[in-house]
């Protein structure tokens, strides 16, 4: 026999507070988003311009890309009462890793739990401002008797998370864990109780990591937060269109660069191609940084509407830096890149190129054209390549040309013109 004593918070129920009357959306009061900021920029910016009260948000990304180190980070900028609860790791672990991070005040309490009991009674003698759980799939409930990181633990956890958020008004972020295909792990339900869900991307490898809002019911999502990883932590990168551009080969055939909206960010990325005649009975086709099936589709546009040979060459296609480029707008730097491969020819350097293609090989409008071509113009790009039905209304910079493609082979004669 062992003695509990029991609690309010090991009852099941409603995530929030429910009332049994209706009530007039003009009768209502709003809630106040008093955010309170992180401190980084580059988070802020994802956030919408910080952390709200009360809100849970979800973390994912891959081992050893930064989830601890940025978590750290934050903590070392406030100046409240903050609850860093690790199940993964001891309180020395974490103090380790935070030296490099510089020195932390009196505000941050750490403590190795994984009973979500336990981590109940710390909150309530610490009363923290900031709840930080590393990581959910660790944490259990001593009332289901299934492992922790089932289905069943981690829906209920997360759900004892969310009502305690938001009755006692404390900002909580729990760290997830992601499957090989880089979804979070666990039910799909864990994403639809949470306020925010943030991801990490980027390459361990790389030196840049980026964080992108996939929900937010605070502010916008699809926002992008672009991080350096040096030696202190994660710098916050003001201007990633430079980075991205960083180092890259002039007037060389197969580079060509694009620009791609991220969330209200126009950034600059360079896809490269490289085309090799080959004798294997099937052609390898190799894809880094843009989505498989629709390169596969640009390679056959290519070699139906504009008659280039592709079926006897390998192609590699990658894009610089470890960016993901996901939006269609990203297609024509594509088409470029590999018919200047295919043809041993360089893209001018000072060329930008954007556009979405369809199966007709028909160059289609994007959005926010305006932008881009704003900031391609501001990092010293000369001419832009761009579908013609945005060239209406288009204002241009000064010193900057902008020639309109209304087909893959008009956008081959532009490029190759120049």
């Amino acid at each position: 026999m062992v003695e509990k004593k029991p609690t309010a918070a090991t009852r099941r129920g409603s995530i929030l507070p429910t009332s049994s009357q209706a009530t007039l959306i003009n009768q209502t009061t709003s809630l106040e988003e008093d955010k309170f900021p992180t401190q980084i920029s580059e988070l802020d910016r994802v956030l919408s311009g910080g952390i709200v009260p009360g809100s849970l948000i979800l973390l994912g990304g891959e081992p050893g890309i930064g989830k601890s180190t940025i978590l750290l980070q934050i903590c070392k900028n406030q100046d409240f009462p903050i609850l860093y609860v690790s199940g993964e790791e001891s309180p020395g672990q974490i103090a380790l890793r935070a030296t490099r991070l510089g020195k932390f005040g009196d505000n941050l309490h750490l403590l190795a739990q994984t009973d979500i009991l336990a981590i109940n009674a710390e909150t309530e003698r610490i009363s923290p401002t900031l709840l930080i759980i590393d990581s959910i799939q660790t944490m259990s409930n001593p009332d289901l008797t299934s492992a922790p990181g089932s289905v069943t633990q981690v829906r209920e956890t997360a759900a004892f998370f969310m009502r305690l958020a938001k009755e006692r008004g404390m900002a909580t972020i729990i760290v997830g864990h992601v499957t090989k295909e880089g979804n979070i792990a666990g039910p799909r339900i864990l994403e639809h109780m949470v306020d925010c869900v943030l991801y990490f991307e980027g390459e361990r490898a790389g030196g840049f990591r980026i964080i992108r809002a996939v929900k937010n019911r605070f502010g916008a999502t699809g926002e992008v937060g672009i991080f350096e990883m040096a030696a202190h932590g994660l710098a916050a990168i003001a201007n990633p269109s430079e980075y991205m551009l960083s180092g890259r080969p002039i007037n060389a055939p197969g580079s060509v660069i694009t620009c791609s909206m991220e969330g209200s960010r126009p950034i600059l990325a360079e896809v490269q191609a490289l085309v090799a005649r080959t004798k294997a009975p099937n052609p390898r086709r190799v894809v880094s940084g843009m989505d498989y099936n629709r390169v596969n589709m640009l390679l056959a546009v290519l070699e139906k509407r504009a008659g280039l040979n592709l079926s006897e060459s390998d192609a590699y296609i990658n894009v610089a830096g470890g960016m993901k480029l996901t939006e269609p707008a990203c297609d024509l730097a594509a088409i470029a890149a590999i018919a200047a491969s295919c043809k041993n020819r360089a893209v001018d350097a000072t060329t930008l190129i954007f556009g979405e293609t369809g199966l007709a090989g028909e160059v289609r409008a994007v959005n926010n054209a305006q932008r881009r071509i704003d900031e391609g113009a501001k990092l010293g790009f000369t001419s832009a390549v761009i579908p013609q039905a945005n060239l209406k209304g288009m204002r241009r910079p000064d010193g900057m040309k902008i020639y309109g493609a209304g087909n893959v082979n008009e956008l081959i004669d532009l490029i190759f013109s120049q």
